[in-house]
């Protein structure tokens, strides 16, 4: 029954065009060429590979991002609560009763939010990672196919086809390049969980699919263009996120408009005028379309719409940035990371306030004028030099007693000092 199934699985008709059979691609004459079985030392290299990350964000990306002053900030734990982790975990983040008072089932779930929410600095070593391999892999594979023929004139991409030797080069690209993806989706569990994690998933596989699958089929030089086209613009993303997390906004933003041109045109230009042209249409010139044929393209299809729902939420975020609407705040085009004034802002903006006046206060309480991030900039400007916070109730609400005032104090103060960058407090609703 194995045996059937193995049989099946690498019958030539499905992988090969007419006419050709595995024994074609039988090294001879001093001429090798790709196999299955070489995929095997892509999963220890994949475990190698996370060694090799833990030991960089230990003894490099942790000291650059102390030169940076990224630091660990402490958070306080939420006290144990069978009932309240039991529906956190099973039913949903949001408040439940459970035998407490609302304003204290309501920071219990608080605090335990925030113990799920990734570091500053875990963000900033997982970028870091991350824009070494991309930059590294990048120029890597630039060198491999810039002296090739077949990267100034497509067509030469199926001349042979498929009776093509690999070199060296190829072969380790290939092996490093699916290595490093095959690490990334061993880790994505205890990675930065981000907004698109779906998406992470998908792209993750279709790409593992789609480079085992081109280097059996022997499509090797169309992968080769793919994989590097894709590494032009990742490490530009994630030098944006490095910056955006060391507080370096303008620095920032720069990259990202840089990325996002790159990404736009690599990916929705490049990509399926060039390459899926490559790959959809030269091939059957030569031979009549074959399951590996539809295959691939298929799995190419997959990315492509990958790309083009990223590069909707690019565009989004450069309107949001272009036109003002959003400070600072670029970490990701998939998701973006939370920012020193989106922090700010989630205290400030479409709330309930308690309302702490000092005279000559440019706002008026009206909840238009606490809209929009000019205002936010305003208020922020104001209470902060006269050091006074404005404390949203539901985040901040006034203790029911002295007893609970004095022990939820520090914790209040900590959060809006941190926040805001200010050293005063002004208590929130009924203090």
């Amino acid at each position: 029954m194995l045996q059937t199934l193995y049989d099946y699985f690498w019958w030539e008709r499905l992988w090969l065009p007419v006419n050709l059979t595995w024994a074609d691609l039988e090294d001879r004459d001093g001429r090798v060429y790709a196999k299955a079985s070489d995929l095997y030392i892509t999963l220890p290299l994949a475990l190698l590979f996370l060694i090799i990350r833990y030991f960089f964000e230990l003894y490099v990306a942790t000291p650059l991002a102390a030169l940076l002053n990224i630091k660990e900030k402490t958070r306080l734990r939420a006290p144990p609560n069978a009932t309240l982790e039991h529906f956190y975990l099973t039913s949903g983040k949001q408040p439940k009763q459970s035998g407490l008072s609302g304003r204290q089932v309501e920071r219990w779930f608080r605090r335990r939010r925030n113990q799920d929410r990734p570091s500053l600095l875990k963000k900033f070593r997982e970028a870091s990672w991350r824009f070494t391999f991309y930059l590294i892999a990048f120029i890597a594979g630039m060198a491999v196919i810039v002296d090739k023929p077949w990267f100034y004139d497509m067509k030469k991409v199926w001349e042979g086809y498929p009776i093509q030797s690999t070199i060296p080069s190829q072969y380790w690209y290939y092996m490093i390049e699916l290595s490093f993806y095959w690490s990334l989706l061993f880790s994505i569990a205890s990675d930065v969980k981000r907004k698109d994690f779906k998406e992470q998933i998908i792209h993750h596989v279709a790409t593992i699919i789609l480079i085992s699958f081109s280097w059996f089929a022997n499509y090797i030089r169309a992968g080769t263009l793919i994989m590097a086209l894709h590494d032009s613009s990742d490490y530009l993303l994630e030098s944006a996120k490095m910056f955006n997390y060391a507080g370096w906004k303008n620095t920032c933003n720069n990259i990202f408009i840089v990325f996002a041109i790159v990404f736009i045109i690599t990916r929705l230009v490049i990509l399926p005028f060039w390459i899926l042209h490559c790959t959809l249409v030269y091939p059957l010139e030569l031979y009549p379309a074959f399951f590996g044929y539809y295959f691939f393209n298929c799995m190419m299809g997959v990315l492509q719409l990958l790309h083009i729902f990223w590069a909707y939420l690019i565009l989004r975020m450069a309107h949001k940035f272009i036109t003002g609407k959003e400070l600072g705040g670029i970490a990701r085009p998939e998701a973006s990371g939370q920012g020193s004034t989106n922090r700010k802002t989630q205290f400030l903006r479409k709330r309930q306030f308690k309302k702490v006046w000092e005279e000559g206060c440019p706002l008026k309480k009206t909840s238009s004028a606490l809209n929009g991030p000019a205002a936010t900039e305003q208020l922020l400007a104001f209470h902060t030099a006269h050091l006074v916070v404005v404390v949203p109730s539901k985040f901040c609400p006034s203790p029911d007693s002295s007893e609970e005032r004095e022990k939820d104090g520090v914790w209040q103060r900590q959060q809006i000092t941190q926040a805001l960058g200010i050293t005063e407090y002004v208590g929130g609703v009924g203090s």
